[in-house]
């Protein structure tokens, strides 16, 4: 299980057993050999660009309009255009980056050493920068003219997108022991919604940063404390007026964005997010497992077993297909109908970070040794 390494005492933020969740090692259960299938799905590179190792952190490409943003360990952050791969401009931060980016086309936020927050505007340009109350190592959230941002004391902080002023913060209760998770800010019109340490689903009013509810996703189980964690996973998606998340040993479940309302609940446990179209919600299980459920109802469309322990990624919609990286750096392409393998790549040898993107008819990954990297399905 990949949690003997992801775990982190709220007190003291101390990691047990390594750096950090993002190493980019082998899972501890032997992972799924390759399936031989017939390739029915034409994949097609439309483009590669090197921008920087990701180091232990789980960097995130983000996108608006046309363009991409993606920041690395080093601190070069890059603005690509998401067609073409072309480089629109490439700077550096001035300081190593432990998250980012996040963009809504005029301000482009990513998190620095320390618990450094940065902007800078779309062309590159440095506009502010702010100091939050400890370490940053989700992607920003960008919208309504707000950066926000969680840190890991659970610490959610509204910014002035122009001028770096904080508008509010809001402090949440962190259990004792819980992941040292990336779990990203989902910015709409009036609300935010974050996926929380503790298995919690909530929705911010962006004006104050009141509460407008907050729903369990996952309860605390079992006789130890390792037992017992349970963390919200990824960025909540939104489709239509629901909003759909997952838990680390926890459940997936779909909501009404509005009232909190709950549509549908199952158990489930993952610890990256999920993905969706306008008919189904689709996620990839702690052990591989990638499965599709019914926006409607969440009964079980297919499951696929096939990449049992790859360390799958965030699964993305590309089309007909449902798109998962793994830790090999493999991308594979699943029948959004049936779950069934049409397709398979590779980005390269490292491990795929948790969270593609998927822009216009290309899906975008990033990988730990640094590749920026764009498919498209024919």
């Amino acid at each position: 299980m990949r949690i003997a390494v992801k775990v982190v005492f709220a007190g003291a933020l101390l990691m047990l057993g390594g750096c950090s969740l993002f190493s980019g090692k082998a899972p501890s259960n032997l992972p799924a050999p390759l399936v031989e299938f017939t390739q029915s799905l034409n994949v097609r590179q439309a483009w590669t660009l090197p921008i920087g190792s990701a180091s232990i952190f789980a960097f995130a490409p983000a996108a608006d309009g046309g363009s991409v943003y993606a920041a690395s360990a080093d601190g070069t952050v890059t603005r690509v255009d998401a067609a073409t791969g072309v480089v629109a401009w490439r700077i550096n931060a001035g300081m190593r980056l432990t998250g980012g980016a996040g963009s809504d086309g005029n301000i482009v936020a990513v998190a620095g050493e320390k618990g450094i927050l940065l902007a800078f505007d779309a062309r590159g340009k440095k506009r502010w920068q702010a100091q939050v109350s400890s370490e940053i190592l989700s992607a920003p959230g960008v919208g309504q003219g707000l950066v926000i941002v969680r840190s890991l004391d659970n610490r959610i902080s509204a910014y002035d997108a122009d001028t770096g002023e904080r508008r509010w913060a809001v402090l949440r209760t962190l259990p004792s022991l819980t992941l040292r998770s990336a779990s990203g800010v989902l910015v709409v019109p009036q609300a935010t919604f974050l996926s929380l340490p503790g298995g919690r689903l909530s929705a911010l009013n962006l004006a104050n940063g009141d509460p407008w509810w907050e729903m369990a996703i996952g309860d605390p189980r079992g006789m130890t404390e390792l037992e017992r964690i349970v963390d919200a996973s990824g960025t909540p998606v939104i489709v239509g007026r629901r909003v759909c998340a997952v838990a680390y040993q926890g459940r997936i479940g779909c909501f009404d964005a509005g009232s909190g309302t709950v549509h549908w609940v199952k158990p489930f446990s993952s610890d990256v997010g999920i993905g969706a179209d306008d008919r189904t919600i689709y996620a990839a299980n702690e052990n591989g497992a990638v499965s599709a459920f019914s926006l409607d109802s969440g009964a079980v469309v297919w499951e696929n077993k096939q990449l049992a322990n790859r360390v799958l990624t965030t699964p993305v919609v590309l089309g007909h297909s449902v798109v998962v990286g793994d830790f090999e750096g493999y991308i594979h392409f699943l029948s959004s109908e049936n779950g069934a393998l049409i397709g398979r790549v590779r980005a390269d040898s490292s491990a795929v970070l948790p969270t593609p993107i998927v822009v216009g008819s290309n899906a975008i990954f990033q990988t730990k040794a640094g590749t920026l990297i764009a498919f498209a399905a024919e």
